[in-house]
């Protein structure tokens, strides 16, 4: 897993271009997920990179930056 595929993953979820979707990018304000769009996200995400994203979590992913650390931790 990396950022390149999980930028794609978001890129491809949200329909914004892969040059907005950076560490700093905010996923409501920068990139337009609404709560829906967040869901399907992580659901693309957990199919992508085959981690599990605890529903808790969700709400602490601000930024792009937030998912990668989340990943990075919780990977297997």
């Amino acid at each position: 897993m990396n950022f390149e595929q999980v930028r794609g993953v978001i890129a491809e979820t949200l329909g914004c271009d892969v040059e907005e979707v950076t560490l700093e990018a905010r996923l409501a304000e920068d990139l337009g997920a609404d709560s829906l769009a967040s869901v399907e996200l992580v659901m693309a995400l957990e199919e992508s990179v085959g981690v599990s994203i605890d529903d808790e979590a969700l709400p602490g992913m601000k930024t792009v930056g937030d998912i990668m650390a989340y990943l990075e931790s919780h990977k297997n």
